[in-house]
């Protein structure tokens, strides 16, 4: 993340630095160009101004002799006098009447001519010189006298050039210097991820506290927040493995325990009833331990620390009991009991459930009214509809639940009373009714036994869990 954002910074920073440093070299460029024009223009008029001096004729061929030997001694680079190398890179021409009367000593052998005064450009000798002419008027004192300043142009060029390449100097030297603050700086401002980053590194596995972290920026607040609430999460996933693992061998140790003294006596014996009893019993307790183990998925699936959206569609409930009924009916007509289904089929039965939702209510609560029910009742399912929800009531005739224990035996393995069984199909039951936002009721059954009411919408809403 360093690494990118300072490349996209420097990218930004150096294509704007093209842009303006291209548009900076053309303006100086151009403003040195205007300034040695005035300086041509200048020296022309100085030239001009000597020259037009009243002299007397031998006073004016000395002043000519002395500009002479002035412009020799720069022409011939002698350095032992003050000046500057550059100086002798400008020539001058200054001529009256066609004849000329002065010349610095680099200046070409060719006339500097110009049809008109002014600035002009023109290739003499294989050079290309930037020219300046100026002529005095004839009401001067010297009618006609002509001088012509000029400059090569590669010399100019190079002069400008350097110039406009110096300005741009502390841009090229700043970059890098840039580059190295902005690295640092964007280390500092990530130094929060990075600690972020180190402590995750470091945690143990099983650590699963949250991050302390502190202080933060806002936008790390955010994912602390959100790594927090995952380990919170995996945390509580955690804890119902561990409980689900604590609560099977609670309850499968007794069983499987059982099941071994049941499965010794049916091989140490040596009478066939005793074998065939020991077997039955058997038999009965591998029965009991597999509904035990599928009560105790069925709890795990429903358990509330899940987090995960099922799927929801829409059921017949009519349909649904009845068929979950059928599938009762054996274990019903072994305990010689009676199943009866009492509904309206002209009625509305139609709810939004997860699939199979009803299947296991139906399955856990007559499971449990034909397990406590006595031989030769009735177990009456009955269904009841109105405009918003349904109603799903299951009565028993067998011994009921006291009042003071009805929220107890919703909880998971509370038994009511001797012969019960795991303690885990209400709890079920309670749980499926939560996850569609209905509501789970215990009375009393009009009979005497046990009312066991459940109301569902009939669009569960599929946020409820």
């Amino acid at each position: 993340m360093r690494r990118r954002t300072l490349g996209l910074v420097m990218l930004v920073f150096a294509t704007s630095m093209l842009v303006i440093g291209t548009t900076s070299y053309r303006d100086a460029a151009h403003e040195v160009e205007e300034l040695y024009d005035a300086r041509l223009a200048q020296n022309a008029r100085l030239i001009q101004g000597l020259m037009q001096a009243p002299l007397a004729q031998d006073q004016r061929a000395g002043l000519l002799a002395s500009l002479d030997r002035a412009l020799a001694r720069a022409d011939n680079a002698d350095m032992s006098v003050a000046g500057h190398v550059y100086e002798s890179k400008l020539v001058f021409q200054v001529s009256q009447q066609d004849q000329l009367l002065l010349r610095s000593a680099r200046a070409p052998q060719s006339p500097l001519e110009m049809d008109r005064d002014g600035y002009a450009s023109a290739e003499i000798d294989d050079f290309e010189w930037r020219i300046f002419a100026l002529t005095a008027p004839e009401d001067s004192a010297s009618p006609g006298l002509r001088v012509v300043v000029a400059e090569r142009e590669d010399v100019r060029g190079e002069l400008v050039t350097l110039i406009a390449l110096r300005t741009l100097i502390p841009d090229l030297i700043g970059l890098p210097v840039l580059a190295l603050l902005l690295w640092w700086a964007i280390g500092w401002g990530l130094r929060p991820l990075s600690r972020m980053a180190q402590q995750i590194r470091e945690r143990d596995p099983h650590n699963l506290q949250p991050l302390m972290l502190a202080p933060l920026p806002r936008e790390l607040e955010t994912i602390t927040g959100a790594l927090n609430r995952l380990l919170d999460q995996i945390r509580s996933l955690r804890t119902r493995e561990k409980r689900f693992i604590a609560d099977a061998a609670h309850e499968l140790r007794t069983p499987l325990a059982v099941l071994g003294l049941h499965a010794q006596n049916a091989r140490d014996t040596t009478q066939p009833d005793d074998r065939r009893e020991a077997l039955d019993q058997l038999q009965a307790g591998v029965e009991r331990a597999t509904r035990l183990v599928a009560q105790l998925l069925t709890l795990a699936r429903l358990d509330p620390d899940q987090d995960a959206d099922h799927p929801r569609q829409r059921v017949d409930l009519l349909s649904e009991t009845r068929e979950a009924l059928a599938k009762l009916s054996p274990l019903a007509g072994e305990a010689h009991l009676e199943l009866q289904l009492e509904a309206d089929e002209a009625r509305d039965w139609w709810l939004t459930t997860e699939p199979g939702s009803i299947d296991t209510l139906i399955q856990n609560l007559v499971g449990n009214a034909l397990h406590h029910a006595p031989a030769g009742s009735t177990v009456r399912v009955a269904l009841a509809t109105e405009a918003e929800h349904v109603t799903l009531i299951v009565d028993d005739q067998g011994p009921g639940i006291p009042a003071a224990e009805r929220r107890r035996v919703i909880a998971r393995f509370h038994r009511a009373g001797p012969g019960a069984g795991a303690g885990l199909g209400l709890s079920i039951v309670d749980r499926l009714v939560q996850r569609h936002g209905g509501e789970l009721v215990l009375d009393e059954a009009p009979g005497g036994g046990l009312r066991v009411m459940v109301t569902l919408r009939h669009e569960a809403s599929a946020g409820c869990r």
